[in-house]
């Protein structure tokens, strides 16, 4: 079964993270996967809008699959580095696409999910959506996804959200500016055909254009922050207490810090 599906009605492409039973978590090929469709998507004239979603009703998308991160405990430094640098191509990739982008959420979007939804220019989420930097609870670092935080919501509020690792549902994402629009589970794709519609009405060179002003505005700061980013990504692989998070998360156990 693929794990990204693509398709494409009226100009709007709809790129769906499809693997539903692992709620949408993302392998090293699935990450490969959309940013290839995000880059054919951006050099398409025929595509006006992009929409972002995933498969099933538990889960939009749970961040980097944690059973591929524990098989790469025995990697090299130099493939550490490596996939932290396409992790942050892919997050870089939906953050500056020169098409609007829209995300649609039900359900879980933690971690790295958390950073794909709200990068996205709309995130439209269904009521009982569940959003959270949860890398802290794993031992991980949140690297990638706090550069972007912080230019959405400010320092403050992005050292709660990342040093707690705590949950929040839709309706304080949208009071943070994470989330556009807070909707019911039934009305969650028609708010999001709405919201395309409307986009695929602008004219294209004008939203790719603004959108290019407005990356450039934070350009400086964003590639020096991402290039820590990519390294402390790296280097978090590297210690006992992610290797320990990975474990008791897999295991359904509580994790032994070493820290």
């Amino acid at each position: 079964m693929d794990t990204i599906l693509v398709d494409e009605v009226e100009g709007v492409r709809r790129i769906t993270l499809n693997r539903p039973e692992r709620r949408n978590a993302l392998t090293p090929e699935m990450q490969g996967g959309l940013i290839a469709a995000l880059e054919e998507a951006g050099g398409d004239r025929g595509c006006r809008v992009v929409v972002l979603a995933g498969a099933g009703d538990e889960a939009f998308c749970t961040g980097l699959d944690l059973a591929s991160l524990q098989a790469m405990n025995d990697k090299s430094e130099a493939d550490h580095a490596a996939d932290a640098e396409r992790i942050s191509r892919m997050f870089r990739t939906v953050y500056s696409l020169g098409k609007p982008t829209v995300a649609a959420v039900k359900g879980c979007a933690v971690a790295g999910g958390t950073g794909l939804a709200t990068m996205c220019d709309f995130t439209i989420a269904a009521v009982g959506s569940k959003f959270g930097y949860t890398e802290a609870r794993v031992g991980f670092v949140p690297a990638m996804v706090s550069a972007y935080l912080v230019l959405q919501v400010g320092e403050k509020r992005a050292r709660d959200l990342l040093l707690t690792g705590r949950l929040f549902g839709a309706e304080e994402g949208y009071r943070l500016g994470l989330v556009t629009e807070v909707v019911s589970v039934e009305g969650l794709e028609a708010k999001v055909e709405e919201v395309t519609r409307g986009l695929a009405a602008n004219s294209p060179e004008s939203m790719r254009a603004t959108k290019a002003l407005l990356a450039a505005q934070s350009k400086g700061w964003l590639d020096a922050a991402l290039e820590a980013s990519m390294k402390a990504n790296a280097e978090a692989r590297r210690t006992h207490d992610f290797k320990e998070g990975v474990a008791a998360f897999l295991e359904k156990r509580r994790p032994v810090w070493g820290g």
